[in-house]
């Protein structure tokens, strides 16, 4: 079923405009400090123990797993591509890029209002609602029964990919492209389509990175505005 979706995906996406650029790269990560982010982690709140989640270390990002949080960066952005490499370090685990972020700590007291495209091992791609929506095609069989839909907790907030395969084994490194256009996002994941919502009820925000329970590397964050459509 995820392999003809995305076929009928593929196809569909083909026929329609192509979005260019025109303006220039910009590296989120710097390779040397956490310039341009800001650290969201509940318990450095209350504790002077609590270690930082976020590290730089030989030239990448290192989400350390632990303690839970968020990387988020100062600027808000909107209409744009994002390139990220990623790697799990030695365990396969969880980890996320949020987009479109705003209010900190909406849901579970930890996640910002947001979309999550899923980094989890053997699940990257799948959309998580985060007091935001989207639709995808076929949302029943990918999300589950209408009723159970939502966007807080208790809810049905996953939106399963429509490719199995496409990451890398562990330890090597994966690229990941989110374009996030108006209300569209769409998904790639080492070359292979994997997810594509619209209608989201938001166009932009913040973007951010988890501390989930596993050790994740970032060799690269870059984001390129888009603002010229071509046919």
């Amino acid at each position: 079923m995820k392999l003809i979706l995305n076929n009928i995906l593929i196809f569909l996406l083909l026929g329609t405009c192509t979005y260019l650029s025109q303006a220039q790269t910009i590296q989120l990560f710097n390779g040397k400090n956490l310039k341009g982010w800001h650290v969201d982690v509940p318990e450095m709140d209350d504790s002077n123990k609590a270690q930082n989640s976020f590290v730089v270390r030989a030239g990448n990002l290192v989400s350390m797993g632990v303690p839970n949080g968020h990387l988020i960066t100062d600027k808000e952005f909107s209409n744009y591509r994002l390139e990220v490499a990623y790697r799990f370090v030695s365990e396969p685990g969880n980890c996320g890029v949020l987009v479109h972020a705003s209010t900190p700590r909406a849901l579970y007291e930890m996640f910002p209002k947001s979309i999550e495209v899923q980094m989890m091992y053997e699940n990257a791609g799948d959309f998580w609602c985060i007091v935001e929506d989207i639709k995808v095609p076929d949302m029943e069989s990918r999300r589950g029964p209408k009723e159970e839909w939502g966007i807080v907790e208790g809810k049905k907030r996953r939106i399963l990919n429509l490719t199995d395969g496409s990451e890398k084994p562990l330890g090597e490194w994966n690229n990941m492209t989110i374009e996030c256009l108006g209300n569209e996002i769409k998904v790639w994941l080492n070359g292979d389509l994997i997810n594509y919502g619209f209608d989201c009820t938001t166009s932009s925000g913040q973007i951010a990175v988890q501390a989930e329970g596993a050790e994740v590397e970032f060799s690269k964050i870059a984001l390129t505005p888009i603002d010229k459509l071509s046919n």
